[in-house]
C-alpha cells in the first residue's frame, strides 16, 4: 500500500501588523480548526473546506495509507513567534522521520509565513522535510492564492499547487488537485520540469477577487492551458504586506519538459502584465462609503455590504478598529450592523450586565493603530452567546467556530457583533450567532476584504470597499517597505522600490 505522510501548518503573515502569532493561537486556530496531532488529524480533516481535508478524501479513494503528523493554522497576524514555529515544525518533521518507509509527503501550507527568525517560513519547512526524506521521495504542497512564493520553496518541493479562487472556496479542491498531481508522480516515477516567474508589481488584495476581472479571466485561461504536457499551472497574486525579498505575485508551472513548463509560465506572465492597469478600483473613506450606502439603501431590497478592508483579520488586522462603527453612528445609519469587533473585555462586561442592560464601554481600538482609539459610549446589550456555532457558508464550509463569549451591542440603530476571539467575518452565521439577521439589515459592514463575498454576494444589493484606519492598507504603496527586492513596483503602475542606502 502507498504510504504518504501528511501535515498542515498555515499562517499568512503581515509584518506590519500589531500582534504576533503564538503557539496558543495555533492551538485555538482562530478561523481554522483547532490544532490536531497524530490520528486526530484524520478525524478533524474531513468534509470541510481545507486543503488537507480534500487530500484526505482523495487519498481514501486512491487506497493510500496516510501517516498524519500535525495540522494547525492561526488567524493572519504579525510574525509567527520562533517558539511556535519551532515547536510545530518539530512535531511535523519528527513525525515524518519516524514514519518508516514513505512513498511521498503532502503538506498543506499557506506560502506567506514570516517568523521572528525566518523571512521564508515555508521554504524552511520544505527544506527540513527534504533533508529527512531525501531527494527521491516526492514532496507536494498546496498553497494559498496569497502565497509569496520563493525560489527556495520551488527548489525543495516537487510541486506547489495554489488555490484559484478568492474567496477561497476551492481549498479542499486544491488538496484534491495535489493528490492528482502526486498520483502522477508516483505513476511515472519521474519529476516534472519546473518554471518559476516573479511578477514586477504588487497587487492589492481588494483587486485580487476572482469573481471579478481581470483575475477571473486570468484563472480561466490558466485552467484551459493545463494538459498532459503541463499537468499543473499556478498563479499566486501574493500577500502584499510581508516585508521581505520575495513578497509579491508569482507563476509556477510543471511540465513534461522544461520547454513545456517555460512556455506555460511565460504565457500567463504576459497575460497578467497586460492587465496591470486593471488591478485597481474605487476605495471610499468611512463617511463617504456610509453615506453612499445609505443613499443606495433607500431603494434597495437587499443590504448594502461594505468591506472594512483595512482591519481585515484575514490580512493581519486585530479586528478591533472603530472607524467604520463611528461613521455609521455619526451619520445616523438605520438598520445597520458591523462585525466582528474583537474585544474580550467588552464582551465580558456585556455578559456581566445581561441582556437588556445599558453599559458604558470603551469598545475596540486597543491594538494601537494610528488614527484609531477605543469608542467610549453607552451601548444596549441586545443578545449574548457563548460563541460556539457552525459556519455553513462557502468559505468556512461547515467549520465549527469558537468565538468565545460574544454579544450584540446596539447604539442608536447600529448593532455591533463583539467577540472574545478573532475570525474574519466571512459567513452570515457570524451575525446570526448573536441574534442579528443579516438579510434584514439595510447596511452591513464586514471586517473582511474579499472572503465575505462568497456568502454575502447572494444577499447584497451592492458591495463597497471602505478604508478606515487599520493594519492592512488598501494601497500597498502606503506601507513602509524596507526589504523588497529592488525594482518591484509597490503598487500597479506605482513607484519602484529602492533599498535605502543607509
Amino acid at each position: 500500500m502507498t504510504r504518504i505522510a501528511v501535515g498542515g501548518f498555515l499562517h499568512e503573515t503581515n509584518t506590519f501588523a500589531p500582534t504576533k502569532a503564538t503557539f496558543a493561537d495555533f492551538q485555538h486556530g482562530g478561523g481554522w480548526p483547532a490544532m490536531a496531532q497524530g490520528p486526530d488529524v484524520l478525524k478533524v480533516m474531513r468534509r470541510i473546506n481545507v486543503g488537507l481535508a480534500g487530500f484526505v478524501g482523495a487519498a481514501e479513494v486512491n487506497g493510500w495509507e496516510l501517516v498524519p503528523t500535525i495540522a494547525c493554522g492561526a488567524s493572519p497576524s504579525a510574525h509567527v513567534t520562533e517558539d511556535a514555529f519551532e515547536r510545530i515544525v518539530r512535531v511535523m518533521v519528527d513525525g515524518i522521520a519516524a514514519a518508516g518507509p514513505l512513498d511521498a509527503v503532502y503538506l498543506d501550507l499557506h506560502g506567506a509565513m514570516v517568523t521572528e527568525h525566518l523571512d521564508d517560513g515555508e521554504g524552511e519547512i520544505l527544506a527540513r522535510v527534504r533533508r529527512v526524506i531525501g531527494k527521491d521521495v516526492p514532496l507536494v504542497a498546496s498553497l494559498d492564492l496569497h502565497a509569496n512564493v520563493t525560489p527556495e520553496m520551488v527548489e525543495h518541493a516537487d510541486a506547489l499547487i495554489a488555490y484559484r479562487t478568492y474567496p477561497h472556496v476551492d481549498m479542499a479542491d486544491t488538496g484534491r488537485a495535489s493528490a492528482r498531481h502526486l498520483a502522477l508522480l508516483l505513476k511515472t516515477k519521474q519529476p516534472f520540469a519546473k518554471a518559476f516567474r516573479q511578477l514586477p508589481f504588487l497587487i492589492p488584495i481588494s483587486w485580487q477577487c476572482t469573481n471579478d476581472q481581470p483575475t477571473k479571466g486570468i484563472y480561466q485561461k490558466l485552467a484551459a492551458m493545463e494538459n498532459d504536457a503541463v499537468p499543473s499551472l499556478s498563479f499566486a497574486p501574493g500577500f502584499p504586506a510581508a516585508d521581505f525579498r520575495d513578497c509579491g505575485p508569482s507563476v509556477f508551472a510543471y511540465g513534461r519538459t522544461q520547454g513545456d513548463a517555460d512556455r506555460a509560465a511565460d504565457a500567463i506572465v504576459k497575460l497578467i502584465e497586460r492587465h496591470e492597469d486593471d488591478f485597481d478600483g474605487k476605495i471610499y473613506s468611512p463617511d463617504e462609503g456610509v453615506r453612499h450606502a445609505m443613499e443606495l439603501a433607500k431603494s434597495a431590497s437587499k443590504p448594502i455590504v461594505i468591506a472594512d478592508t483595512q482591519d481585515n483579520p484575514g490580512a493581519g488586522g486585530d479586528s478591533d478598529t472603530t472607524g467604520m462603527l463611528r461613521a455609521l453612528v455619526r451619520n445616523n445609519a438605520q438598520r445597520a450592523a458591523t462585525g466582528v469587533i474583537y474585544d474580550p473585555e467588552s464582551a465580558r462586561a456585556a455578559h456581566a450586565a445581561g441582556v437588556g442592560a445599558s453599559v458604558r464601554l470603551s469598545l475596540g481600538g486597543k491594538s494601537g493603530i494610528p488614527g484609531d482609539e477605543p469608542y467610549t459610549e453607552t451601548f444596549i446589550v441586545e443578545n449574548l452567546s457563548d460563541g460556539r456555532f457552525i459556519a455553513p457558508g462557502p468559505y468556512y464550509g461547515g467549520r465549527e467556530m469558537e468565538m468565545g463569549p460574544s454579544a450584540a451591542l446596539r447604539i442608536g440603530d447600529v448593532r455591533a457583533v463583539v467577540s472574545s476571539h478573532k475570525a474574519q467575518l466571512a459567513d452570515q452565521a457570524m451575525y446570526r450567532y448573536v441574534g442579528i439577521e443579516p438579510t434584514e439589515q439595510k447596511i452591513l459592514v464586514n471586517k473582511s476584504s474579499v472572503h465575505f463575498r462568497a456568502d454575502f454576494e447572494p444577499i447584497a444589493a451592492k458591495l463597497l470597499i471602505c478604508a478606515a484606519p487599520g493594519a492592512m492598507p488598501a494601497d500597498t504603496a502606503a506601507l513602509p517597505w524596507t526589504k523588497l527586492r529592488p525594482g518591484i513596483r509597490i503598487r500597479p503602475n506605482g513607484p519602484v522600490f529602492k533599498p535605502s542606502s543607509r
